[in-house]
């Protein structure tokens, strides 16, 4: 054998004992790292497992929890802030469904003994003015049997009323109509003089109503209203409402 093919041959023989000792420490690694109690340590940007220092094994998982954790909360706090919002929409929808407008039957009036006057009224108590013909109550927050309008939802309503009272020549135009909310007055018109046959007046108000709160029109006692019932009108609706 000539000194090429032997230095070939233990060259040979070198490197695949060489191969063998590698594949038999990674071997040894493998079970290590299969046995392994402790805690992987980990840098930020590359993993530096005891094991192996490939780029993303144990660090990617941590980043990646992170990630997903994140995530989670975002996604769950956008849940909470559209399910408010569709809250919010729906309370706005069904707030701007209320109103009303309701007038009085003229057979509300009787006629006074010892006049030609048919009037609702006097009464020795404030009475309520049951406006009892109603065109409008979008909401079904008026009562035309009481008179009252009670709020299904809390904001800012805006009411309107309208009181005519008529009397024969020589007569007396003596009413007083007020707006109570929930037994307060809220506003008014009045009337007292022999000068005029007839007068008409109208009172317009903004006011703030939680739920429950109750409005309705209420004549003075020894007052009265006279001809023309109808003409007395009772409005309102709600401007906007309380979305929280």
């Amino acid at each position: 054998m000539g000194v090429l093919p032997l230095v070939l041959l233990l060259g040979s023989l070198f490197l695949c004992g060489r191969v063998q000792a590698l594949s038999s420490a990674m071997d040894v690694l493998k079970q290590d790292a299969l046995q392994w109690d402790g805690s992987a340590t980990c840098s930020k940007w590359d993993c530096d497992c005891p094991f192996s220092r490939q780029r993303g094994c144990c660090c990617a998982a941590s980043e990646m929890y992170q990630v997903e954790e994140e995530s989670f909360k975002r996604i769950k706090c956008l849940w909470e802030k559209t399910t408010s919002l569709s809250s919010r929409v729906n309370a706005l929808s069904d707030g701007f469904k209320v109103s009303f407008k309701a007038t009085m039957d003229p057979n509300m009036a009787a006629l006074i003994p010892g006049s030609t006057e048919r009037c609702f009224g006097p009464f020795n108590t404030n009475v309520p003015i049951p406006l009892s013909k109603v065109t409008l109550n979008s909401g079904n927050g008026y009562n035309p049997s009481l008179g009252v309008f009670t709020a299904t939802c809390p904001g800012v309503y805006m009411f309107s009323f309208t009181t005519f009272s008529s009397v024969p020549e020589g007569g007396r135009l003596y009413h007083k109509v007020q707006l109570m909310k929930n037994g307060k007055v809220g506003a008014g018109v009045w009337e007292n003089n022999r000068e005029d046959a007839e007068d008409s007046a109208t009172q317009v108000v903004v006011m703030e109503m939680q739920r429950g709160d109750q409005v309705y029109l209420e004549l003075l006692s020894g007052r009265k209203l006279c001809t023309n019932m109808d003409y007395n009108i009772f409005t309102g609706h709600i401007v906007y409402p309380y979305t929280e």
